[in-house]
């Protein structure tokens, strides 16, 4: 029987991971300071429901990458991850950076909207499709932008053209019984209706799912099961597997322009 508590605990599992967090803090304050840089952009009337983006003075024709932080839904904003846009940067690509609304104060549902809106708003803006990452809850996100129905929702066909998750989680249903869950409030409703992996497979795109090597099997599972769905379903969709990366290491490769994880990133934003 799948201990889904051991396997979900990220912190437990990584010991050293406040310092690794703390390494994120100054990195991104450090980018910050040196790269140009429109900060607190507003996407809504929320005090969190703002982005900051990155330009990089390269082609703008390119879709308009978006990077979402993870946290389980619950912690962490846009300030710990600016540095995330210097990978995609060095191939002249804009980054946008948002925060989203937290829970306990707003569900998972609410936090979808969020990103939604967020996107919408980068289209008015821009005019430019997307191309979404994010890592762990950001994962789940990213892949929940990559399938959402956009003329649904008022945007154009196809708004989030590619999407690239790091240690996603794509189906809910094994939080319920852990102790995340207790700010989170997933139930069997919430479970169905918030997992992208059970929601209608995307018909158009491409769509990569990262993991650590070193993370547990179930991440390594979220991320298997959902290539084999959305690929067996028709698009382009793979899993890969980073070195001995854990959970929170391994977002360090999108920093890093010459990865294979920000060039695989970089390919989805080249003309079809």
């Amino acid at each position: 029987m799948v201990d889904f508590e051991a396997e979900y605990n990220n912190r437990a599992r990584v010991p050293d991971h406040e310092q690794v967090i703390a390494e994120w803090m100054s990195d991104a304050a450090s980018y910050r300071e040196a790269a140009a840089c429109d900060l607190d952009i507003a996407y809504g009337n929320h005090e969190r429901q703002k982005f900051d983006f990155f330009p990089a003075n390269g082609r703008d024709d390119a879709p308009v990458v978006v990077f979402i932080h993870g946290g389980y839904w619950q912690a962490l904003d846009r300030a710990a991850f600016s540095h995330m846009a210097s990978g995609v940067a060095a191939h002249g690509l804009d980054m946008a950076i948002p925060s989203y609304r937290l829970a306990p104060d707003v569900s998972i549902q609410d936090i979808i909207d969020d990103m939604r809106s967020l996107c919408l708003t980068l289209w008015n803006t821009h005019g430019r499709k997307l191309v979404v990452t994010g890592h762990s809850a950001g994962g789940h996100l990213a892949a929940a932008m990559f399938a959402t129905d956009w003329v649904a929702h008022g945007g154009p066909d196809g708004l989030v053209s590619a999407g690239l998750g790091i240690s996603g989680l794509y189906d809910l249903r094994p939080l319920m019984p852990t102790g995340i869950n207790q700010r989170i409030g997933i139930d069997q409703e919430i479970s169905l209706r918030c997992s992208p992996l059970l929601w209608p497979s995307p018909q158009h795109g491409r769509f990569e799912a990262w993991v650590g090597g070193a993370e547990s099997r179930e991440y390594h599972r979220q991320s298997e099961t959902l290539a084999a769905c959305w690929g067996g379903a028709g698009i382009t969709c793979s899993w890969h597997a980073v070195d001995d990366d854990n959970h929170f290491t391994v977002v360090r490769h999108l920093a890093d322009g010459a990865t294979d994880m920000t060039r695989a990133l970089v390919a989805m934003c080249e003309p079809a």
